[in-house]
């Protein structure tokens, strides 16, 4: 297994992060969900050793960071919120010089993305747009030939003729079987193309982690008159909307259950299921 996390917590002001596992084999893509302050940037940090955990282990190809030494961080690549480089150099500069702390550091295969992203080797990273920024960390990250990227929310920060290229990256990088790729999003839509695998937060606990088709089958999403969804086993009703054209309700999915003829059955995406699980927090 490339990453395993177990039951991992951590207490950061009011925030807890509570027993969260996840597994990601070679070659696959995890997208990593929930709403705003669900934790998702947190667990990165843990992850990537920029936190201490107060419980739980995290282990690469079963061994603990301690047991790794610095091939764990050679082999990660980042695309994080946070400047990462300094601002007064050019790309190329900021290149060569942090490319020193990676084994596998290659400056043609760096010029080659930022040819690729539409980036200029000599632009000081300070003239950088934040979506440039992300740009040129992904760049930065790939020309170390890492095993793992970790993302954390870059998407947003591209237009979307970039937005596509981003995903075929993505794609190709995880093709031949050997790497893999952990992706904080609010874009669930891409995800439905081309994850493997969710970890879904919330309240800073893990709801779901597992691959995607075993997910959807969990859950459906449900239309009809109000008085035949009330008629549904309360345990299973996950929230429920009243609207214009009719009631919406999230329930959990028994095999084998027959549902009423008169409602609209059918498997929620995978931002209807973050849809009618914010509304159930929310509403206590």
């Amino acid at each position: 297994m490339l990453l395993e996390v177990r039951e991992l917590s951590k207490h950061i002001g009011s925030f807890r992060l509570e027993d969260v596992s996840l597994e990601l084999p070679e070659g696959y893509l995890l997208g990593l969900i929930g709403p705003n302050g669900s934790g998702k940037t947190t667990l990165l940090h843990l992850i990537l050793g920029l936190y201490r955990a107060d419980a739980g282990s995290i282990l690469r190809d079963g061994r603990e960071r301690g047991d790794a030494g610095g091939v764990w961080m050679e082999e990660t690549g980042t695309v994080l919120q946070e400047r990462l480089f300094n601002p007064a150099w050019t790309l190329r500069r900021n290149g060569e010089r942090y490319g020193r702390f990676f084994r596998d550091y290659d400056d043609a295969r760096l010029a080659e993305f930022l040819e690729r992203f539409g980036l200029a080797p000599g632009q000081r990273y300070r003239t950088l747009s934040k979506g440039e920024e992300l740009k040129f960390q992904l760049a930065f990250a790939l020309s170390h030939a890492p095993r793992l990227l970790v993302l954390d929310e870059p998407a947003g920060n591209f237009d979307q003729k970039f937005r596509e290229e981003f995903y075929r990256v993505l794609k190709d990088f995880i093709a031949d079987g050997k790497h893999s790729v952990i992706l904080a999003t609010h874009q669930t839509e891409e995800l439905e193309r081309t994850a493997d695998y969710i970890t879904y937060l919330e309240k800073g606990r893990c709801l779901y982690s597992g691959d995607i088709e075993t997910l959807h089958d969990r859950y459906r999403l449900l239309t009809g008159e109000t008085y035949k969804l009330k008629l549904l086993p309360g345990e299973d009703m996950i929230c429920m909307e009243e609207g214009a054209f009719g009631t919406r309700a999230l329930v959990r999915h028994r095999r084998r259950r027959s549902y009423d003829a008169s409602l609209t059955v059918c498997v929620p995406t995978l931002g209807e299921l973050m849809y009618f699980m914010t509304k159930r927090r929310d509403r206590g």
